[in-house]
């Protein structure tokens, strides 16, 4: 990208000789003002892809640029302190014997003292705490501690901000708010951050593009609607959310499934997999034609959507509906595909595959032994 702020190439991490690598030729760009997740499960590698940017590892090969300034690479290394990043930690790392105003003050060293109380008031404005500078942080909530954090990171306005799962010991409700909160302040600001979560949530709702990665690779780069909607492989579809998978004979853009007969995102030929999510699939009455008849096993209302699993020929899928569907456990219905399928890579797909849903970590309660 012409426009980036931050280039990562080629990067690979060992932290001994001959060792596996943690991070294998990772490479990505980051644009002037925006917002760049890494997610993955733990130990695929992210947070190690972080420290690299930040300085506080170095890279066994590769490169780290920012604004065509060599931070890392064969010829040198730029210690953490010169490279004018700020970090967001998990712990936040504020110190509880220093008020809010003098944590955020901490963060201006060597700069006259006036300075150092002007920028931090300001930060502290900026997140919403100028009313509570003389504070301790154990005085605080959870959220106002995160804020604080950002504040201090904030206030020697760094050209890139790394958050390292920064909401994670945060409650539910106020993990929410808090990232609604920072991402808002980061867009409102300019500022160009690169988030690592293993939150698919978190990710898709707070990142402009998401980089997923798996086993100290990317698998995928794109928008969250593009990694969502159109994944690439296996591992992808299914860290992404709940998926119907389905052995199908392509030909071209369409394919027989054991669903019916569905349209392609892409063209193929031959035995494929491919993937739908359970909203991309609906129930119809039994009497109607279209789709694939099958019998209610699981319902489970979650009072905006209902999810039911389907049995099918002897396989069950995942479908998503509004909540004003009326089946029950033990009816007879009709699945029916909505959305186009996904062709997901073959070299990515372990074999055998099953068709059906991937397997669900919230289990949807099975049907009543009293249902037929």
């Amino acid at each position: 990208m012409s426009d980036a702020i931050l280039s990562v190439q080629h990067l690979t991490k060992r932290f001994a000789p001959g060792a596996p690598p943690v991070v294998h030729d990772v490479s990505f760009d980051v644009s002037d003002g925006e917002i760049f997740a890494l997610l993955g499960p733990s130990g695929c590698g992210k947070t190690t892809t972080l420290r690299c940017i930040a300085g506080f590892e170095r890279a066994t090969t590769g490169t780290v640029r920012m604004h065509d300034r060599l931070l890392t690479g064969p010829d040198g290394h730029v210690p953490a302190e010169k490279r004018g990043v700020g970090l967001v930690f998990q712990n936040y790392a504020l110190f509880p014997h220093l008020t809010v105003l003098e944590n955020v003050m901490f963060g201006l060293k060597g700069r006259p003292r006036d300075e150092q109380a002007e920028r931090a008031r300001d930060a502290l404005q900026m997140v919403g705490l100028d009313d509570f500078h003389d504070r301790r942080p154990q005085n605080l909530s959870g959220g106002q501690q995160q804020r604080v954090a950002l504040a201090r990171t904030l206030a020697p306005e760094p050209d890139l901000i790394l958050l390292d799962e920064p909401f994670s010991n945060l409650d539910a409700l106020l993990r929410q708010s808090t990232r609604q909160e920072v991402r808002a302040l980061l867009k409102a600001k300019g500022m160009t951050a690169v988030l690592v979560t293993h939150d698919q949530e978190e990710a898709l709702s707070f990142a402009d593009r998401v980089a997923v990665m798996r086993s100290g690779q990317i698998e995928q780069t794109g928008t969250p609607e593009a990694v969502y909607y159109q994944p690439r492989t296996l591992f992808v579809a299914q860290f992404l959310g709940r998926t119907n998978l389905l052995l199908s004979q392509a030909r071209g853009t369409q394919a027989d499934t054991p669903l019916g007969h569905v349209q392609l995102n892409r063209p193929a030929e031959g035995t494929v997999l491919v993937s739908l999510r359970p909203e991309h699939l609906t129930l119809d009455a039994p009497e109607t034609e279209a789709g694939v008849a099958g019998t209610i096993v699981g319902r489970a209302f979650k009072g905006h959507d209902i999810t039911y699993r389907v049995c099918c020929n002897g396989s069950e899928y995942l479908v998503h509906t509004h909540n004003r569907m009326s089946f029950e456990p033990g009816d007879t219905v009709r699945v029916r595909p909505q959305a186009s399928a996904v062709v997901l890579e073959s070299r990515a797909t372990p074999a055998p595959v099953p068709n059906g849903a991937t397997p669900d970590p919230d289990a949807i309660p099975e049907k009543p032994a009293s249902a037929a």
